[in-house]
């Protein structure tokens, strides 16, 4: 049995969850239920990452302790799992889980004692909303890239984390695919981050620009862990790492995959600074790096700091969980930003999952139900006309399972729709209502066979809509030998 270590990042909690960390939520839920649906050993992790200045100067804008601001965030962030359908295993909060200091003060020691870890007295231009340091070049006529913000200039001394050593040993991993990063643009952009020099990076702050918020440098109280560094460690933290824990080998040191979702924006980190500071501290390596895009509203960037905000738990509770998860998995391209808006993901829903996956289901089970007293034929004829369908239907698993491994969400969602697509015009093709009329002996064999697609379909469909999943298996299980009528799946949404 293969095992499957699958992560979300975890993000700062200075405001509530919006739909762009949704969309991360939802592949990596896709990838876990799949992995299982396959027969692998899977833990899916997420969290929240609470030891950072902005959660700080957040708290102190609404007038509340910090710990009240990340407590109540976190939870509102833990509780995506229902109005998402999530699946995951562990959630992981860095300013209260006891495994996390735990975790970063043995990486610390780790890295320390591998010589990698050093005081430096450093000045440099820091953006509070990416929490990062930032080379002049890097910046946008002066200003943050990603938050237009003009950056702090801060002097004061760091410990540093010696990132030019593993230059070389990142190239190797990276052109060798034992790092894989997807998709290939992202790691041609890591292997030229790389190319153009690293340099080591400062990885702790005082306690005086900190406020005195977060987990205080091993031996040197005066600091606490820069923030980056401490969210990375979540990944090996949440396994009990610093302890005796069995979780660390089983689901690190001896996964067969260890697959991390991220966001483009936090590539360098990911892809750069973590794998780095593993190699420091003798730590298996992940062994694929999944990298998404951006959601935008009206073409700018979702952001919290922005107020480009759209609330996943409010939308969900608006349209449906299926209609939001449909949406993510349906429209938003591999490679490229995607564009929300309420009337793309109505349209979504309304074309596929009301109109066309509710609307099969709807008209099988009736038809069942109108010629065969909603009991399953039984007697299957070979019918030519079914070829299409059968080949859309035979195929789908290899062909998600194929997507899935090329991380393509949408070619997944694309393989499922087939089926739908197939039974419809099969439907139209074969017109069982014209069979009835004229006692064709083939109307049998054509109902089960649109039974047997709506089966394969839900089966197929549980990793992408669980709860839709279960309700389709359930509208085509005979109860005493009798199908349960047939009702709505899915409202037609205005």
């Amino acid at each position: 049995m293969a095992r499957t270590f699958v992560t979300t990042t975890i993000p700062f909690v200075n405001a509530r969850p919006h739909l762009g960390f949704a969309l991360e939520l939802v592949q990596a839920d896709v990838l876990a239920r799949h992995r299982r649906q396959r027969g692998d050993e899977v833990r899916f992790l997420t969290g929240t990452d609470e030891n950072s200045l902005k959660n700080v100067l957040a708290a102190e804008a609404e007038g509340i302790s910090v710990q009240e601001l990340v407590d109540r965030n976190a939870k509102a962030f833990e509780e995506l799992k229902e109005p998402l359908d999530l699946s995951f295993d562990d959630f992981i909060r860095t300013s209260s889980d006891p495994r996390h200091r735990t975790g970063i003060e043995q990486l610390w020691q780790r890295c320390a004692a591998a010589g990698d870890l050093y005081l430096k007295h450093y000045e440099g231009l820091y953006c509070v909303g990416c929490e990062q340091f930032y080379q002049p070049e890097d910046l946008a006529d002066g200003r943050c890239p990603d938050h237009g913000t003009e950056p702090q200039l801060v002097a004061e001394e760091n410990w540093f984390f010696r990132l030019s050593r593993y230059a070389e040993p990142l190239r190797e991993l990276i052109t060798s695919g034992r790092i894989r990063i997807e998709p290939a643009s992202r790691r041609n952009e890591v292997l030229g981050l790389i190319e153009s020099g690293l340099h080591d990076f400062s990885i702790s702050r005082s306690q005086l620009r900190a406020r005195g918020w977060g987990i205080p440098v091993p031996g040197d109280p005066d600091q606490v862990v820069y923030v980056w560094w401490d969210a990375l460690g979540n990944y090996v933290s949440s396994l009990g790492y610093g302890t005796d824990s069995p979780d660390l080998a089983h689901w690190w040191q001896e996964s067969d995959r260890r697959i991390h979702l991220l966001g483009k924006g936090v590539v360098r980190f990911h892809a750069v600074y973590w794998p780095a500071t593993l190699l420091s501290a003798g730590l298996a390596l992940p062994t694929e790096i999944l990298v998404h895009d951006y959601l935008t509203v009206d073409g700018r960037k979702i952001s919290k700091s922005a107020g480009t905000t759209i609330d996943p738990a409010e939308l969900a509770a608006e349209v449906g969980t299926d209609a939001v998860r449909w949406w993510l998995l349906r429209d938003v391209p591999r490679i490229g930003d995607a564009d929300f808006t309420r009337e793309r993901l109505i349209a979504r829903s309304n074309a596929d999952l009301a109109g066309g996956l509710g609307n099969l289901v709807n008209r099988v089970i009736s038809l069942i139900h109108r010629y065969c007293d909603g009991r399953v034929p039984t007697a299957i004829e070979p019918d030519s006309q079914a070829a299409e369908l059968q080949y859309a239907v035979n195929h789908a698993p290899a062909r998600i399972d194929d997507a899935l491994a090329n991380y393509d969400f949408r070619q997944a969602a694309q393989a499922l729709w087939e089926i739908v697509e197939s039974a419809n015009r099969y439907i139209e093709t074969t017109t069982p209502w014209q069979l009835a009329r004229s006692q064709d002996p083939l109307l049998p064999t054509v109902l089960g066979n649109l039974h047997h697609a709506c089966l394969q379909l839900a089966a197929e469909l549980e990793p992408f809509l669980p709860s839709a999943a279960a309700r389709i298996s359930a509208q085509c299980t005979p109860i005493d030998g009798t199908l349960p009528p047939a009702t709505p799946l899915f409202p037609r949404l205005t």
